[in-house]
C-alpha cells in the first residue's frame, strides 16, 4: 500500500483535480484498489467523481475514532475507486487534533485501511497546521501541483523550509506544473527552469470535469492533458515501485 498526498499551500492551483484523475488512473490503469480520500473541507474530490456533498458531520469523527472510515466510504461508479468524501467537520479538525494529541493518527488510519486499499490518494487542504502535519507523516508522497508562476515557486519553497524543519524524515516530493499555456512567454520560462518536473497543460478538457463530474481520463483519454495526467501517474508508480 502506497500513501500519495496532493498538496499546496496555495489554492487554485488544480489540486483536486489532480487528485481525482490520479485516482482514477490508480483504478483503472493500473487496477489497483484505490481511495480518494478528501481531507479538504470544500469537498471538490466528491463533486469530481459524481457525488454530492454530506450533509452530516462525521468527517473529523473518523480522527476521534467515534466512526469507522468504512462507515462513511462511498464507491463510484468505476470499479475499484471509492470516496472518502469531505464535509464541515473538517473545518474543526485542527482543533480535534490539539484534544487528542495522536501525531501520527493519520498515518495509523492508512496503515489500517491498507487492508482494502492498495493505493490512497489525499486531497489535502491548502494549510500548514496540525493536519499538514498528519499528511506528511502518513503520506509516501507528496505531488504539488504548481502554476507556473513566481508565487507557487514561493509555495513550493514553503512546503520544503516546513518539511525540514519539523520533520527529520519526510517523503520526496514530486512538484507538478499546472495550467501551462505554452503561448505565455512565462509558462515556456517556467517550464524551462523546472528541471524536467512534470507538465500538465491548459485545457477546456480540465475545466470539463466540473460540468461532466468525472475525471478526464473517463472522458477525454486522447486529448493532451489526460495523457500528461497518465504520465504523471505512471512516473508514480514507478517511483513508489522501484
Amino acid at each position: 500500500m502506497a500513501v500519495i498526498a496532493v498538496y499546496s499551500v496555495k489554492g487554485g492551483v488544480g489540486k483536486s483535480t489532480l487528485a481525482a484523475a490520479l485516482a482514477w488512473s490508480s483504478a483503472t490503469v493500473s487496477r489497483r484498489h484505490t481511495l480518494l480520500w478528501d481531507l479538504d473541507v470544500q469537498g471538490a474530490a466528491a463533486f469530481l467523481t459524481g457525488h454530492e456533498r454530506p450533509h452530516g458531520k462525521q468527517a473529523a469523527s473518523i480522527f476521534s475514532r467515534e466512526t469507522a472510515p468504512a462507515d462513511l466510504v462511498r464507491h463510484t461508479r468505476w470499479d475499484r475507486l471509492d470516496l472518502l468524501p469531505a464535509d464541515d467537520s473538517l473545518r474543526e479538525i485542527d482543533s480535534l487534533f490539539a484534544r487528542i494529541g495522536k501525531k501520527r493518527r493519520l498515518a495509523r488510519m492508512t496503515e489500517a485501511l491498507s487492508r482494502d486499499y492498495e493505493r490512497i490518494i489525499l486531497d489535502c487542504p491548502p494549510v500548514l497546521n496540525s493536519l499538514s502535519d498528519q499528511v506528511i507523516r502518513a503520506a509516501d508522497l507528496i505531488v504539488v501541483p504548481l502554476p507556473p508562476s513566481p508565487l507557487s515557486r514561493r509555495a513550493l519553497t514553503a512546503i520544503r523550509d516546513e518539511l525540514v524543519r519539523n520533520h527529520k524524515k519526510h517523503p520526496p516530493i514530486l512538484p507538478v506544473l499546472s495550467m501551462v499555456d505554452m503561448r505565455r512567454t512565462l509558462h515556456r520560462e517556467a517550464v524551462a527552469e523546472a528541471n524536467g518536473w512534470p507538465v500538465i497543460p491548459m485545457s477546456t478538457h480540465l475545466e470539463q470535469m466540473a460540468t461532466r463530474r468525472e475525471p478526464i481520463g473517463a472522458f477525454a483519454p486522447s486529448s493532451p492533458a489526460a495523457q500528461a495526467m497518465a504520465r504523471v501517474w505512471t512516473g508514480i508508480e514507478r517511483k513508489l515501485c522501484s
